[in-house]
């Protein structure tokens, strides 16, 4: 046995519907008689609502996107706490250890948990609480 002699299980593979060539779909192949969605080419746009006021222009518009928002990938205290045998934290030493997803967003270090170690971590962002906890085990919370 190999590729070649595959073959699909009996009955598992179903041929396609084949309008308008005699037998149950003749005639006007199940598109009703007349009218605009009849007729061959018959294509409207997803969202058109047959000439009513659509939806996006009946409801009214709210707030806005800030383009310059700056999202950051978020580390607790508590999880620098269960890096072993690291005195050192930086955020690709994150992204090997798997803290965070992604190597080129900003990285902030927020204050959840305790630090009992002493750790030099290095961010591009840190809350007031992560910072007097860093410091209080004796460790340094080094801005990038």
């Amino acid at each position: 046995m190999d590729l070649s002699s595959l073959k699909y299980a009996e009955g598992s593979r179903k041929d396609g519907k084949r309008i308008g060539r005699g037998g149950a779909r003749g005639g006007t192949s199940g598109k009703g008689h007349k009218g605009q969605r009849s007729r061959s080419g018959s294509k409207r746009r997803l969202w058109f609502e047959g000439g009513q006021m659509p939806i996006q222009r009946r409801l009214p518009k709210r707030g806005f996107t800030n383009h310059f928002r700056v999202s950051f990938q978020v580390v607790n205290v508590a999880e620098l706490e269960k890096l072993e045998k690291v005195d050192e934290v930086t955020p690709e030493l994150l992204f090997e250890k798997g803290k965070i997803k992604k190597k080129h967003v900003p990285v902030k270090i927020l204050g959840s948990g305790e630090l009992k170690r002493k750790i030099s971590v290095s961010a591009n962002a840190f809350s007031r609480s992560a910072i007097e906890k860093i410091e209080a085990a004796g460790g340094r919370a080094i801005l990038l």
